[in-house]
């Protein structure tokens, strides 16, 4: 039986797919087993899979797409490690990521349930790296990450079969943002700890979830649901969520619902200036909207560069 089981969920990414099984392949802790959940792919992700020839490689496919926490829940449900790591199949992992995570729990007692780490974000076309994020929370998290997710990329976990066992699967009825809620339940009963390292690509691309307002909309309406009103009015990150999620409608051109969103944001923070400044611009069309946003950021540019 593996110690370690890395779910990778994948729908329409042949393209990224075969970079993230080796990532894993390539690690220095080899006692894994691999479970690729295409969810209901229309490329050549069934491809990908038959390039490797490595028996702890395991394809489920769905018949119809089941979404994110549809694809991880199967991966969960056919694994059978003491632990589970989650990997996107448009990230990779750097090779000492699971040694140094299964040494953590190893050496923690049992209270201790999750580990991440930190990691890069890069660019996908030009490979360059837009940023570092390094993990500074541990022990009993719950009051922080009831208020944001401060671990970030999900293919940074590692965590025990128990919390699973102990909260249930990833919640289905989230379209977005179920990583968040999932480590909120476990926060409940778990300790978290981390590897300060960034061990994980963190890959933006055109293609990714973060991309699509509509479904981010979503996910915030059904994590309001699910947790309360006070989950956008004492929580910063949600606040800002309804911004972007403002802003990003707009830059679409969908100029109604953007100002729905950026209205809420004002409801939701009254003292934010910038909700102001974005509605203001929105209210003038989606080509002036641009037109103003762009003149803006010009604008800010110097100050931005002064500071790095």
């Amino acid at each position: 039986m593996p110690k370690v089981s890395v779910i990778i969920p994948t729908h329409n990414r042949a393209e990224f797919l075969y970079s993230a099984i080796t990532s894993v392949l390539d690690q220095t802790y080899q006692d894994v087993e691999i479970i690729v959940v295409d969810d209901a792919s229309e490329d050549n992700t069934r491809r990908v899979i038959d390039h490797f020839h490595d028996n702890r490689i395991k394809y489920f496919c769905h018949e119809k797409n089941k979404g994110e926490a549809g694809a991880r829940n199967t991966g969960i449900l056919n694994s059978k490690g003491e632990f589970i790591a989650f990997l996107d199949d448009d990230d990779e992992w750097l090779p000492e990521k699971l040694s140094l995570q299964v040494s953590l729990l190893d050496n923690n007692p049992k209270k201790f349930g999750l580990v991440y780490t930190g990691y890069f974000v890069i660019d996908k076309n030009s490979k360059n790296i837009l940023s570092q994020r390094v993990p500074s929370k541990k022990g009993d998290v719950y009051n922080y990450i009831i208020l944001k997710n401060i671990i970030g990329a999900p293919s940074t976990v590692l965590l025990r079969r128990e919390c699973i066992e102990e909260v249930g699967l990833f919640d289905e009825n989230i379209a977005y943002g179920l990583d968040h809620d999932m480590w909120i339940r476990i926060s409940k009963y778990f300790f978290f700890e981390y590897v300060k390292e960034s061990l994980v690509k963190y890959y933006i691309h055109h293609d990714r979830l973060s991309n699509n307002p509509v479904i981010r909309a979503r996910g915030l309406d059904d994590m309001v649901k699910k947790y309360g009103k006070h989950i956008v009015l004492k929580n910063t990150y949600y606040r800002q969520s309804l911004l972007s999620i403002g802003v990003q409608f707009c830059h679409l051109g969908d100029m109604k619902n953007g100002i729905k969103l950026l209205i809420r944001a004002i409801r939701a923070n009254s003292f934010e200036l910038r909700n102001y400044f974005y509605l203001g611009c929105a209210l003038f069309g989606a080509r002036n909207f641009r037109r103003f946003v762009k003149f803006k950021d010009r604008l800010l540019a110097p100050l931005r560069n002064n500071k790095t």
